[in-house]
C-alpha cells in the first residue's frame, strides 16, 4: 500500500492508522503544504551540508536516523 508516487514526487496518498485514506479537504491540504515545507528545508540543509564537504549519504542517514526518533505527542486517531 504505498502512499507517495514513485520517486516521492507528486500527489500523496495519506492514511489513517486503519489503512484507509484521509479524504477531509482542508486536511490534506495542510498535510500537502507541511510535506512541501519540511521537503524543502530537509533539501536546503542537504545542500548546506553537502557544499560544507560533508557526505551525503552520512547526512541522508542522520535525517533517516531523526525522522525514526521521532514520536507523535499525541495518540493515534480513531474515526
Amino acid at each position: 500500500m504505498s502512499s507517495t508516487p514513485r520517486g516521492g514526487k507528486g500527489a500523496h496518498i495519506w492514511r489513517k492508522p486503519d489503512g484507509a485514506p484521509v479524504s477531509c479537504t482542508e486536511k490534506i491540504k495542510v498535510l500537502n503544504q507541511n510535506y512541501g515545507e519540511i521537503r524543502q528545508l530537509v533539501q536546503d540543509a542537504l545542500d548546506d551540508a553537502v557544499l560544507m564537504g560533508c557526505s551525503e549519504t552520512q547526512v541522508k542517514d542522520i535525517y533517516r536516523q531523526l525522522l525514526e526518533e521521532l514520536h507523535s505527542a499525541y495518540p493515534e486517531q480513531e474515526d
